[in-house]
């Protein structure tokens, strides 16, 4: 679920964006699939994508996303959750391989992202958030309603419209290119 937020006297408010989801898959993968508001990634693949069609336009600068995760996949490797990509990487979320949580805009480069150490991904559903205010630049994750710290990123930026969202592949084009040692395998559902 993404939502759009404005901040008052540091409340976060949540107005609701909606979207057109569509599950993509190439012919030859017929296990990619969703079961009810749960999209399933069985295995790694460099094809098996969620493609995001907001029907409101992602220009933002404040946000709060939230998904439900699950997932075997090994603690020791990158895992890219979301991905919203423009004329380049616009906001993605990945796992790290040390296993810290990153929140990207604008890059790909890991010296320009805000890292946070959570707990790990794991055959258990949680549910995992974070929330972007640009005036302050005030960043947190948030494991099944507890918060981490919150760090300063990138005030004074504005996520731009126009891009394309997919969940479980990085996009280094526009819905191509997809690297099966980032892709992500397991459940990712609605908060």
């Amino acid at each position: 679920t993404l939502f759009r937020s404005a901040t008052d006297m540091g409340i976060m408010n949540a107005l609701i964006a909606a979207f057109t989801l569509l599950v993509v898959c190439l012919p030859e993968i017929k296990t990619c699939c969703s079961s009810g508001r749960t999209f399933i990634f069985p295995k790694e693949s460099s094809t098996n994508g969620v493609i995001m069609n907001p029907e409101i336009p992602l220009e933002l600068d404040a946000f709060t996303l939230c998904m439900r995760l699950t997932s075997e996949l090994p603690n020791d490797r990158d895992i890219i959750l979301f991905s919203y990509f423009k004329d380049g990487d616009e906001l993605n979320i990945w796992r790290e391989v040390d296993g810290r949580f990153s929140l990207y805009f604008r890059s790909s480069d890991r010296d320009s992202a805000v890292m946070f150490k959570l707990p790990p991904i794991t055959t258990f559903s949680n549910h995992l958030c974070v929330t972007w205010e640009s005036s302050t630049g005030l960043t947190a994750f948030w494991v099944n309603g507890e918060r981490s710290v919150r760090k300063r990123y990138n005030s004074g930026f504005k996520v731009q419209p126009g891009g394309v969202v997919i969940l479980g592949q990085d996009q280094d084009s526009v819905e191509n290119s997809f690297d099966i040692t980032q892709s992500f395998a397991g459940e990712i559902g609605r908060a």
